[in-house]
């Protein structure tokens, strides 16, 4: 049996969510920290509207997708396993589209490049 540490760099405060359990209690989860973890698919690099560097993705697990965005870069490639730590928004207004279940990332680490001496 595997003994699993907490990551370095991701905080206590936020448990992991699946996103299966933040699909299906959005309200609850709204506005909140949240740690997810999941595969990365769909990333796309992009300049926000000030010129900075700016991300997005999809993160899957075994039976849901979330949309993740975050300012800077992320070090992370398609089909990666991560953990994100972020603003959960049910929805927000994007001009004159509502964007459904995303995630403002603040944390995107890839479980590849965590410290392997954490898991022993």
């Amino acid at each position: 049996m595997m003994a699993w540490a907490w990551p370095v760099g991701i905080p206590y405060a936020a448990a992991l969510v699946e996103v299966t359990e933040l699909l299906a209690h959005p309200d609850h989860y709204d506005h909140q920290v949240v740690t997810v973890s999941g595969r990365v698919s769909s990333f796309q690099l992009a300049t926000n509207r000030d010129g900075h560097p700016a991300f997005g993705f999809l993160l899957q697990d075994t039976a849901g997708t979330v949309k993740v965005v975050g300012l800077g870069k992320a070090d992370v490639r398609e089909g990666d396993y991560v953990v994100v730590e972020g603003i959960f928004s049910r929805l927000r207004q994007a001009g004159r589209a509502i964007v459904y279940n995303e995630i403002k990332a603040t944390s995107v680490q890839s479980m590849a490049r965590m410290n392997p001496d954490l898991v022993g």
